[in-house]
């Protein structure tokens, strides 16, 4: 089992950064592939970015490529995404889940844990 709380959400307006952290628990955690999707008001889950098990593979999903980062630091157990040159359109509550096997890019359905979401609000 996996635990995944992400955290670092919040209000920020157009242009600025924000950092998201996803901590994980679990005797295997460190092993899994990590992704982060978000989902907007009325849309559907969506695929931001993911990250393979040592850090050395990422993706990105076409609409924040170049703007957002995906890392990890496995002795924290923990997998960040910096969030730069935020627009209006990247609210969302962001989620952190993780996978077993490695895949680019990962699908919702895909994913063996989430957490809850951290809600990521972008004014104009």
């Amino acid at each position: 089992q996996v635990q995944l709380v992400e955290s670092g959400g919040g209000l920020v307006q157009a242009g600025d950064s924000l950092k998201l952290s996803c901590a994980a628990s679990g005797r295997t955690a460190s092993s899994y592939a990590m992704g982060w999707f978000r989902q907007a008001p009325g849309k559907e889950r969506e695929f931001v970015a993911c990250i393979n098990w040592s850090g050395g593979r990422a993706y990105y999903a076409d609409s924040v490529k170049g703007r957002f980062a995906i890392s990890r630091d496995n002795a924290k157990k923990t997998v960040y995404l910096q969030l730069n040159s935020l627009k209006p359109e990247d609210t969302a509550v962001y989620y952190c889940a993780a996978r077993a096997v490695w895949s680019a890019p990962m699908v919702a359905d895909g994913m063996d844990y989430w957490g809850k979401g951290t809600l990521v609000t972008v004014s104009s």
